[in-house]
């Protein structure tokens, strides 16, 4: 990663799997920099004024996944509001890149929201991830406070909308828990996300970065999360992942497998 230039939000969002993962050659690349142009209050990324586009980081990106033989690699990116697309042309280039180098590579994106970027999302989709990925994060009440420079209800027509485009991806979506949501709001964001066809659904205990951030309301025990993935399939999602340490990209090369044999049981079962 320091040799061609790349960052990763393992280390830039101080993630407690980053051992594990690191140990098995799964990385989740941030492309775009390390500065956010939001200030969320869950989140570790550093916050101000980013610089230039590196316009080699496309190049790097693939050339890393080639060297490191990755089957699946996961991309992405701080807020770039600042940028007219919001850096939607970066993530398309990553993936053309790899695609060229790396043919056999699945590709993820998990991106930011692309609020007031038109075409950003079009662009996206059509450079074909094999998922596609944008967290809602929290309930919709805990915005203002947790996540306020997005929107609850644009993040899900952004899930919806990305699905209208390319039917035969998967979409993904994951929220925290333990910053105050009740039990009836995380059931009301899994009918929304099902309203809006997300197939994988992660739930995840939040932690607190620093004492800066946002306090731990309270530790969700593993019972939960075994009942809140119980109840997620129940809905429809082709899977759930939701334990403790669930992140975004928490094996996400083993569950894009998971993924895909998945939908081909759903096909057969009619």
């Amino acid at each position: 990663m320091r040799e061609h230039s790349l960052h990763t939000v393992c280390e830039e969002a101080a993630c407690p799997n980053i051992g594990e993962c690191w140990s098995r050659k799964h990385a989740t690349v941030m492309i775009l920099g390390d500065i956010c142009t939001r200030a969320c209050a869950f989140c570790n990324v550093a916050t101000g004024r980013p610089g230039a586009v590196d316009p080699m980081e496309p190049d790097n990106l693939a050339v890393t996944v080639a060297t490191m033989g990755l089957k699946h690699v996961v991309i992405t990116s701080v807020d770039r509001d600042d940028l007219a697309d919001g850096g939607a042309d970066q993530f398309v280039r990553c993936i053309q890149r790899i695609r060229e180098t790396s043919p056999g590579t699945t590709i993820e994106v998990l991106t930011p929201d692309f609020r007031h970027k038109d075409g950003a999302l079009e662009a996206v989709i059509a450079a074909r991830p094999d998922v596609f990925n944008h967290n809602l994060e929290t309930v919709p009440r805990l915005y203002p406070t947790i996540r306020p420079g997005a929107r609850y209800y644009h993040s899900l027509r952004l899930l919806d909308r990305a699905k209208d485009l390319d039917p035969a991806s998967f979409t993904k979506s994951g929220i925290m828990v333990g910053l105050g949501e009740e039990r009836l709001e995380v059931l009301q964001v899994m009918d929304d996300l099902r309203s809006a066809r997300v197939d994988f659904l992660t739930i995840g205990q939040y932690l607190q970065p620093t004492p800066r951030h946002a306090s731990v309301s309270r530790f969700v025990t593993p019972e939960e999360f075994a009942e809140y993935k119980r109840i997620g399939e129940s809905k429809g999602f082709l899977m759930v992942a939701s334990t403790p340490l669930t992140r975004s990209s928490y094996h996400a090369d083993r569950d894009f497998v998971s993924l895909r044999e998945a939908r081909l049981r759903a096909l057969a079962a009619g």
